[in-house]
């Protein structure tokens, strides 16, 4: 904890691979919420993500790490167990582990991540519910926004898709997956949610729970939730098969109308209050596209993107890639 008036400091990590048409917008509106530093582990990219994250560093945005694929874990949990073993992230106040098709969404005050630390208080863990954001209809990716472009959501919490992220004091925990830290220091540990209620803590000491399976009372988008884009097109989302997900899987999550893609494919409500940043975001892209290295890669992977899912996303495939329509129950 911090002390005096001095400010808490915050953290942002990522782990990421072939992520590189979407890298910058993701990398420029982190930037813009305040976080003290950025951290961003890679393993196995073959789009250019990896060199565009080394060029960022170089531009002294973030901070660029090979993850080190740890034996027998997967890669989110490889890179998690390293990152909190560094120096400079145990001398940070907080972190916040996400995705690269996760993006904070603060509502408190200014919108920057400062005002969410104010809510968070002398707490341990924040629990930030995700906000699903579905394909707006779109079954092909040509380049742009993500932001801009998928904007339909989910109208309101609902517990049967109810996961959560985690911001979370580093120097408190041991260990970390992906949804939550784990292996607290200390027996007296604070959970609270967005809205800055207490909760049942006991996910944070078990080694097996990875959600935090909150009551429907304590499920909350005030003052911060994670705008989570897990379908973004219907392509973008089928091209995840080849990629695999941050575990290590392979399954049949990222096919068309799987339980996965239903769930998260949403777009009954309107929500663009992560907006409230356009200008500043346009400018920050303006400036990384103003860097020639960057440009190129941006316009290489966005071109790869396409000459790939043209060769792969085939009409058998898709069909392939496609699950059964749930049966109706009578």
């Amino acid at each position: 904890m911090t002390g005096g008036s001095t400010m808490p400091t915050s953290g942002l990590v990522s782990c990421m691979r072939n992520e590189a048409p979407f890298l910058l917008e993701w990398v420029a509106y982190h930037s813009l919420l305040g976080f003290d530093r950025i951290f961003v582990y890679t393993n196995a990219c073959t789009d250019g993500t990896d060199l565009m994250l080394e060029r960022l560093q170089q531009m002294g945005v973030l901070t660029h790490l090979h993850n080190p694929m740890s034996k027998g874990l997967g890669p989110q949990e490889s890179a998690m167990q390293h990152f909190l073993s560094l120096d400079d992230v145990q001398q940070l106040d907080w972190v916040l582990h996400i995705d690269a098709d996760e993006f904070l969404n603060v509502q408190a005050g200014q919108g920057r991540i400062a005002d969410l630390l104010a809510v968070a208080g002398s707490a341990d863990v924040m629990a930030l519910m995700w906000r699903p954001f579905g394909n707006n209809g779109l079954t092909r990716w040509t380049g742009g926004s993500v932001l801009d472009t998928f904007t339909a959501t989910q109208a309101r919490p609902r517990a049967p898709n109810a996961q959560h992220k985690s911001l979370f004091r580093p120097r408190s925990f041991g260990a970390a997956i992906d949804h939550m830290p784990k292996e607290p220091l200390s027996g007296d540990v604070c959970l609270v949610n967005s809205a800055g209620v207490t909760c049942d803590p006991r996910a944070l000491f078990s080694r097996h729970q990875a959600r935090y399976r909150m009551p429907v009372e304590n499920l909350s988008w005030d003052n911060a939730y994670i705008n989570h884009y897990a379908i973004r097109s219907d392509d973008i989302f089928l091209m995840k098969n080849v990629r695999g997900d941050g575990m290590g899987r392979v399954s049949e999550k990222y096919f068309l109308n799987s339980k996965f893609y239903r769930r998260q494919n949403k777009n009954g409500g309107q929500d663009t209050s992560i907006l409230r940043h356009r200008d500043a975001l346009n400018a920050r892209m303006t400036e990384f596209m103003a860097d020639p290295v960057l440009d190129f890669l941006q316009t290489q992977a966005l071109s790869a993107f396409i000459r790939t899912r043209d060769r792969v996303l085939t009409p058998e495939r898709i069909a392939e890639w496609t699950a059964p329509e749930p049966v109706a129950q009578g």
